[in-house]
């Protein structure tokens, strides 16, 4: 009776021993949020693409969030440990610190303190930051792969973020199915009729083709509306301010859920577009969307 007992004791302690050595040095990419917290706007005072910068001055491998990962990264997110900047200043001193999370959220290194004493927020916030990251040179990063983590994939995901990544799948495979069905419908062209007893071949009457409306994305879109962070994902109003969508995020980049319908918002090069069908017709409109 303790033989079984034992050798589950042994396999615990071979586990957690295997998580404890985990360091810094084994996790291959820096994930770089586009605005952080205490900031106003996405890469204010180019904070954020400072980051990415000096990340990859002390030897990492940054990318941006929301950028296109490379394609180990995108199939092992966990690969990768995610950085935020936090704002600890006072009424005399800037202070920015440095951490360093992995995939499931928990702290892996926090940096001490970079100090300015500049008025302008953007040298202040700039010397800062230059200031904390020197804390992370005698580190000394240098990537070394680590089988618990390089072993994960994405199958291991939590079953909530794969059921979202099924459910944008679906959707996006149920619009792809009705584009080719109403493709097949407007390259259908009707049998010619034969008359008799003059067996005379009819010519082809013109089909009508079904409506199959995809309004481009429209340049110029005037109407602004408003991202403001709610629980997973954003509130979208107008100046009015009136709510005029609530979107909920996805495991996809620049993807989002629009709540109360099965219409999709995503990002399609610089705009931000809304597409969803009415009756058979899929419709497909721009959105000027300000984070």
């Amino acid at each position: 009776m303790k033989t079984p007992f034992l050798s589950i004791i042994v396999a615990s302690f071979i586990t957690l021993s295997a998580f404890s050595q985990i360091s810094i040095n084994n996790y291959k990419y820096v994930i770089v949020p586009e605005k952080f917290d205490f900031l106003k706007t996405q890469d204010e005072f180019q904070l954020n693409s400072l980051t990415k910068f000096l990340f990859n001055k002390y030897g990492f491998e940054a990318v941006m969030e929301g950028s296109e990962y490379p394609a180990d990264l995108a199939l092992n997110r966990c690969l990768a440990l995610d950085a935020d900047v936090l704002n600890e200043s006072n009424l005399f001193k800037t202070k920015l610190k440095i951490e360093l999370k992995d995939c499931n959220d928990k702290l892996v290194h926090e940096t001490g303190l970079g100090e300015s004493r500049e008025k302008e927020y953007k040298k202040a916030y700039n010397f800062a930051l230059r200031e904390a990251f020197k804390k992370l040179e005698p580190l000394n990063y240098n990537y070394v792969p680590n089988e618990s983590i390089t072993s994960i994939t994405t199958a291991t995901q939590s079953p909530a973020k794969k059921e979202v990544t099924q459910e944008i799948a679906e959707l996006k495979k149920e619009i792809q199915n009705l584009k080719k069905e109403k493709q097949a419908e407007v390259t259908a062209v009707e049998k010619p009729k034969v008359e008799t007893p003059e067996v005379k071949v009819q010519e082809p009457k013109p089909v009508k083709q079904p409506e199959v409306k995809e309004t481009s994305v429209i340049e110029g879109v005037s109407n602004v509306l408003y991202a403001q962070e709610i629980e997973n994902g954003f509130q979208l109003v107008d100046s009015s301010p009136k709510v005029v969508y609530r979107i909920k995020k996805t495991n996809l980049n620049d993807v989002f859920l629009v709540e109360g319908s099965s219409a999709i918002i995503y990002k399609k090069g610089n705009d931000w577009v809304i597409e969803y069908y009415t009756g058979a017709t899929l419709e497909q409109e721009a959105l000027n969307i300000k984070f």
